[in-house]
């Protein structure tokens, strides 16, 4: 009979192990966060920040139509080096890298693996689908590094 007594203790007691151990897991979306803040700190990458955003925009009095204003968003981050515009409409994120240049963007978004788009020789670029949660740009062009702040649409 005391076998079965310290085999049912030993099984309470694994039991007990497994419920802690779940408990004390950090989430997987915080892990994710940390490691996607690490992996795009870039010590050469210039933080490009936001200069404009359309729906903090409380200057701008929408025209009196009949219909519904589209849901159209604008966006502008600025570095030293170039402009990043940003228009957030429907099923895609239009943007364009001023001064014009061509390269490569990555998209980073929290939870997601990176995606790739080209930016082209005017400096514009298309993403489809657009991102969401929160999410940055980085460009690589051929005279800057730029980083956008976090983006949350």
């Amino acid at each position: 009979m005391a076998s079965d007594w310290s085999s049912d203790d030993d099984q309470l007691l694994s039991a007990l192990g497994d419920a802690l151990r779940v408990a004390r897991e950090v989430p997987r979306t915080f892990i994710e966060a940390g490691k996607a803040a690490i992996e795009w700190r870039q010590i050469d990458s210039e933080l490009a920040a936001l200069t404009y955003d359309s729906a903090l925009d409380t200057e701008r009095v929408p025209a009196v139509v009949r219909a519904e204003p589209a849901q159209l968003r604008y966006l502008t981050f600025a570095s030293a080096e170039v402009t990043i515009e940003l228009e957030v409409s429907g099923d895609a994120l239009l943007g364009q890298v001023v001064p014009p240049q061509s390269g490569e963007l990555e998209i980073l978004a929290v939870g997601a693996p990176a995606r790739t788009a080209a930016i082209d020789a005017v400096g514009c670029f298309v993403i489809r689908p657009v991102p969401s949660g929160s999410f940055r740009l980085h460009c690589r062009l051929a005279d800057a590094n730029v980083v956008t702040d976090w983006i949350v649409l």
